[in-house]
């Protein structure tokens, strides 16, 4: 099959960007080892704890812009790959990092928000994140003091672009998960989706480990996502 011509669908989670340096939640000594969930991550903690919330996307976002936290090879080799397809072309992350942009992917959607960007829940402003978050911020649309949020989908809150993803699902000739687990929804539900369509989808999984859910794809990668994506797509040309 000629990869390069068909349409595109590439899923990536937190274990790419892992290797660039930046924590997952989910795994052991990760953030949610930490950090309670309830507290920085629902609309209930950031009302109760405002400044608490903020301080720690404050945190997150100081991380993301230290010089040492780059895109690795697996990032790059996805713009590579988004450059070379001449069918549709989605990637699609469930990170909150802006890695992918660096590296040069264009056609991205961040099902789950962005540390780029903030909102204001009064008005709905979107705001480019370049500055301090606090309980003190006045919205420079609405004027509205302490309900500027970063805009990141909190748990309780409806992931972004699902009619995008589902729509473009329909249309999939190739599924490719990277650094995912493939278990937590709406993304586990992805694969679902594409197992009760009648078209036949190539499917490719890439992770450090094997997964509950490997035995679905038609091949599987093991290893670090900067090492198999770059020899993945090297293969194509």
């Amino acid at each position: 099959m000629d990869i390069l011509n068909k349409n595109i669908f590439i899923l990536t989670g937190a274990g790419i960007s892992k290797e660039s340096g930046i924590n997952t939640f989910r795994e052991k000594d990760g953030l949610w080892d930490n950090y309670k969930i309830e507290e920085v991550c629902t609309v209930e903690g950031f009302k109760k704890n405002p400044d608490y919330v903020n301080k720690f996307y404050n945190e997150r976002k100081k991380i993301l812009e230290c010089p040492k936290i780059i895109p690795n090879h697996g990032h790059k080799s996805l713009a590579s790959f988004e450059n070379k397809c001449s069918g549709e072309f989605l990637l699609v992350t469930q990170n909150i990092d802006n890695l992918h942009e660096k590296a040069g992917s264009k056609k991205i959607l961040h099902m789950h928000g962005t540390l780029d960007f903030a909102f204001c829940m009064f008005c709905k402003i979107r705001l480019k994140f370049d500055f301090n978050l606090s309980s003190k911020y006045k919205c420079p649309n609405c004027g509205n003091v302490g309900n500027v949020r970063v805009d990141v989908v909190w748990f309780g809150e409806q992931p972004k672009f699902l009619d995008k993803i589902y729509k473009y699902l329909e249309m999939t000739d190739i599924f490719i998960s990277i650094g995912t687990s493939n278990n937590v929804y709406p993304a586990a539900g992805f694969i679902d989706f594409i197992m009760q369509t009648d078209r036949k989808v190539k499917m490719y999984e890439f992770n450090i480990e094997k997964t509950n859910k490997s035995y679905l794809f038609d091949e599987v990668f093991i290893g670090p996502a900067s090492k198999t994506i770059p020899k993945f797509v090297e293969s194509l040309s």
